[in-house]
């Protein structure tokens, strides 16, 4: 290994202020005379300013995810497990201020690779040009002016089309500005979500509305916003080849809770009950509440999450299954096709 490669293995350790005094030195030194390395520590050290990540000399949590791709992968996953970011916010919409700096977190690796494709036919601009449509409708409703012209809420359309023309508008229209503008639009829109008393106050956020064609409560519908952030924010870490952690086991659980609920709502009393298990949260009956247990079903938490947000094909994700095959089957399919990320 050369002087040069040992060096770029301590540019994380750099970036949090973490290295011995030699340390230090040897990376000082080599800065001087590197001018990839440095354009590097710079990336590292700009990401851990955004993130105002926790105190310098507190050691990595001892279950962070291994990685050896490279110093960055190494920070993300420190700088991931590092959320919830300020401002504050009370308990439910804490999964939505994680998230935001889940994405944030990924700023300084996106510049010259905006045009990367990510999902569906959006590269990573137009992704982040459906989350500021995706937080729109939520912002609307909370009284926060829309950051692109042309924002409604049409309660007799069908909310599958007007989401599709939503989206393709804004997209259409960040097209035409830069990639940093519509993040610092989409920015500033999250931020004014966190800002709200709705994002304070659950007792004020308990109290329902229908976005996306589900009536929920503001509780929840921050939750859906979390979800889908943590999702893109994934999606834009595989496609540049980046590790994003899960989000935080807490958040996790709530996610989990919340497309469990709408997957029970979405199955109805009369499909053949189904207990699903999923590790590290908690057990539910799915379908009839008054008939025996036909299967049972185990997922992983995040698969779960990756299953309802259409990351992974029914037959696909990894499970365990007892019992009567086609009630799983159901559920499956079912979940999958919740999705409208």
């Amino acid at each position: 290994m050369t002087d040069h490669d040992d060096v770029r293995d301590l540019l994380a350790a750099w970036a949090f202020g973490a290295l011995e005094p030699a340390g230090e030195r040897a990376v000082t030194r080599h800065l001087a005379v590197c001018e990839d390395c440095a354009a590097e520590a710079e990336r590292l050290r700009t990401t851990v300013r955004l993130l105002d990540g926790p105190p310098l000399d507190e050691p990595p949590s001892p279950d962070a995810t291994p990685t050896s791709r490279s110093p960055l992968d190494a920070l993300l996953t420190r700088a991931f497990r590092a959320r919830p970011a300020p401002p504050p916010a009370a308990r439910h919409a804490a999964p939505y201020a994680a998230a935001v700096a889940g994405l944030r977190a990924l700023l300084p690796e996106l510049a010259g690779r905006w045009s990367t494709p990510v999902v569906h036919d959006w590269d990573v601009h137009a992704t982040v040009a459906h989350l500021l449509a995706a937080d729109e409708h939520l912002a609307l409703r909370l009284g926060i002016d829309a950051r692109v012209p042309g924002a409604r809420i049409d309660e007799d359309a069908d909310w599958t089309d007007a989401w599709e023309r939503r989206t393709a508008e804004v997209i259409a229209h960040e097209y035409g500005r830069t990639p940093e503008e519509t993040v610092a639009d989409w920015s500033a829109q999250a931020a004014a979500l966190l800002a709200t008393p709705h994002a304070h106050d659950p007792e004020l956020a308990a109290g329902t509305t229908l976005l996306m064609g589900i009536r929920l409560p503001v509780t929840e519908h921050f939750l859906a916003r979390a979800f889908e952030a943590w999702i893109h924010t994934d999606d834009i870490g595989r496609a540049l080849g980046l590790a994003v952690p899960p989000p935080p086991g807490e958040h996790l659980g709530s996610l989990v809770g919340l497309a469990v609920r709408v997957l029970g709502g979405a199955l109805g009393a009369g499909a053949p009950p189904v207990l699903l298990a999923v590790r590290g949260a908690e057990e539910w009956i799915l379908g009839s509440q008054s008939d025996p247990v036909a299967a049972e079903l185990t997922l992983d938490a995040v698969d779960f999450c990756l299953l309802v947000g259409g990351r992974y094909a029914p037959d696909a994700v990894p499970r365990e299954t007892t019992g009567d095959a086609a009630a799983v089957r159901n559920v499956l399919e079912r979940a999958a096709s919740l999705s409208w990320l």
